[in-house]
């Protein structure tokens, strides 16, 4: 949207490796000398912990089972579209930190479960960087897409989806596979309308699709590891992509269709640094000139 001021976006469920991701980002940010300010899309959570819990039990009591993160009305993303659009034109801005737990209480001096206070970006930086559920909406009258520079999308296939969420609220919440499986149910119609339709909005989707069988994640006992895993890595606009050099480079790799390549689970991050660094340098390039 912005010359003088880019917008990174990278969408998809913690769950889909996103964490992974961003370090892939820190990494090239770090080599490449770039000055990015990060927000995170738990910041724009409508709701802290308590709260929410209170939104959740007052719909099912209406009948509502729809409600969770995933949907667009139990996040601020009114707030995440002027912090986008701000810093587009003034490389300014707001955001804030959902605390998660003790050790980020610790850090930040307020409670798990709770917000910090909303802060000011720091000064001179060349990007903004976003991870989060909602870094390409566009509906609802909410264009946060269309303010984004470059967005990436990053999500595993649905199965692998819940065998990581079962697997993780099992490990770190204590949850049964019978909670997980209702906070999956849950969360349902909004990943039909809320989450998916943004994957048709990124200019970069990357697919983890596992090689073992996953056909009934609630019973799996692993999650499948990067070595069992194929990542499908797709171009909206495959113009001035070098196919030929990325499967060169990424032992392999092949492609699928004229706008995908597929590589193996374990050259991600290879192929992010591949593929990114050059489009990161070129909107950095463009903003400094302007």
């Amino acid at each position: 949207m912005s010359k003088k001021h880019p917008i990174i976006s990278v969408t998809g469920s913690s769950g889909a490796g996103t964490s992974t991701v961003k370090h892939t980002f820190d990494q090239i940010f770090r080599r490449e000398g770039i000055k990015a300010v990060s927000i995170e899309g738990d910041a724009f959570h409508r709701y802290n912990r308590a709260d929410m819990k209170a939104e959740l039990d007052r719909r099912t009591m209406e009948g509502d089972n729809t409600f969770s993160h995933f949907s667009f009305e139990a996040n601020v993303l009114d707030k995440l579209e002027s912090v986008f659009q701000r810093y587009g034109e003034t490389g300014r801005g707001q955001t804030r930190h959902y605390v998660h737990d003790d050790l980020e209480a610790e850090k930040y001096g307020v409670p798990p479960g709770n917000f910090t206070e909303w802060a000011d970006f720091e000064d001179g930086s060349d990007l903004l960087f976003y991870e989060g559920l909602h870094g390409a909406v566009s509906a609802d009258g909410i264009d946060i897409a269309g303010k984004a520079d470059l967005k990436i999308g990053v999500v595993p296939v649905i199965n692998l989806e819940w065998i990581q969420k079962i697997h993780r609220d099992r490990a770190s919440r204590g949850y049964t596979t019978e909670a997980v499986t209702d906070v999956i149910l849950r969360r349902m119609h909004a990943y039909v309308h809320c989450i998916c339709p943004q994957f048709s909005e990124t200019d970069i989707n990357f697919q983890r699709v596992p090689v073992v069988d996953t056909s009934n994640p609630f019973i799996a006992r692993w999650i499948p590891t990067a070595d069992e895993s194929l990542v499908v890595i797709r171009f909206k606009n495959p113009r001035g992509i070098d196919f030929a050099y990325l499967t060169s480079m990424i032992q392999g790799s092949w492609m699928s269709r004229a706008n995908s390549i597929v590589i193996p689970g374990g050259k991600l991050d290879l192929a992010m640094q591949l593929i990114l660094t050059p489009m990161i340098l070129r909107l950095v390039d463009t903003a400094r000139r302007a």
